[in-house]
């Protein structure tokens, strides 16, 4: 299987549109292994999804460690490695965007994965007290300097994309975007198409929301993102399941998997729209292979529409305690 392939950016760097993300491999959302993370990662080589995105602090390391012993192990051709860096963690979290700061993560997570470079380089958030500019003149050093082919933006507003651009053209910008998270179409979207900025999409599935299974929140671990989630929490979750509902029976009698819907529904939106799910395992990887050859027309994308409404989701994304370094512009 092979998905449509797509440039990164304006940098010549050719990419699936359906990418990879690795945070379930540091156990964000529950336990996982070695050996269940490589066979996802077989699945997705299997599936053509070559395009993978990690990030220094998913598992502090171990996200990272464990591509880098698949890509050492394996040796899979034509693999397109991201990451990212800028968030301390820990009870007085806080962004660095410093040269320095950034200079030295990029230095571990090359190790971890155990390459010389990578293809795209995230500032993870965006330090507000950092100008923009900085942070493109940082990344354009590391360019310079052979470790980062191209670099990206993250969580940021427009207005931050047109900054950075005028300094040094953007590759990517990583915001959240689904069927249930739609503010990027408020001028995000739009201004990476004029700028000739991909759009990498995190989250399209909703956090596991569009799966063949209804999410239960007796399933979810001690420390799951989600159960402090508004939209996980009563009554908000009981109002989204029953709208999902609604869509996964739809999707159902077309013969199509939810996941394959939802992620075909975000490639719709443009050439330029790259969405980034992920999982654990290779079974629920195996739900999205059927996203490059559903076809959405104007039938079926107004018969969504009337389902889920934009703005139908219960509760905000975030709550007030996880929206630090979120840059919001609506």
């Amino acid at each position: 299987m092979t998905f449509k392939q797509v440039e990164l950016g304006r940098t010549g760097i050719m990419v699936p549109q359906l990418a990879f993300g690795a945070m379930s491999f540091g156990g964000m959302f529950g336990p996982t292994d070695e050996e269940t993370s490589h066979a996802c990662l077989d699945a997705a080589v299997e599936a053509g999804i070559t395009f993978w995105d990690t990030a220094n602090i998913y598992g502090m390391g171990v996200s990272e460690t464990v591509l880098g012993r698949y890509l050492a192990d394996r040796k899979p051709d034509g693999i397109r490695i991201a990451t990212k860096a800028s968030i301390i963690p820990g009870p007085n979290r806080r962004i660095d965007n410093s040269y320095d700061y950034l200079r030295a993560e990029l230095e571990q997570s090359l190790d971890r994965l155990g390459l010389d470079s990578v293809d795209l380089f995230y500032a993870h958030r965006h330090n507000q007290e950092t100008p923009i500019e900085n942070v493109a003149e940082t990344m354009g050093r590391l360019i310079d300097e052979g470790l980062i082919r191209s670099y990206g933006l993250s969580e940021i507003a427009p207005y931050t994309l047109r900054r950075a651009h005028a300094v040094l053209p953007v590759a990517a910008v990583q915001n959240e975007y689904s069927l249930w998270t739609r503010l990027p179409e408020l001028g995000l979207i739009q201004t990476c198409a004029e700028l000739g900025t991909s759009f990498v999409a995190f989250s399209p599935v909703a956090r596991g929301m569009f799966g063949e299974a209804s999410v239960r929140r007796e399933d979810m671990r001690e420390g799951d993102f989600r159960l402090s989630n508004p939209r996980f929490t009563e009554p908000n979750f009981s109002q989204n399941l029953g709208k999902v509902a609604e869509f996964r029976a739809w999707c159902r009698a077309r013969g199509w998997t939810v996941a394959g819907t939802a992620l075909a529904w975000v490639m719709a939106q443009g050439d330029h729209v790259i969405p980034i799910p992920g999982t654990r395992t290779a079974a629920h990887l195996r739900e999205w292979l059927d996203a490059d050859r559903i076809e959405l027309g104007p039938q079926e994308m107004a018969e969504i529409a009337e389902i889920l409404p934009v703005g139908w989701a219960w509760g905000d994304r975030y709550g007030d305690h996880q929206t630090v370094s979120i840059e919001r512009y609506c």
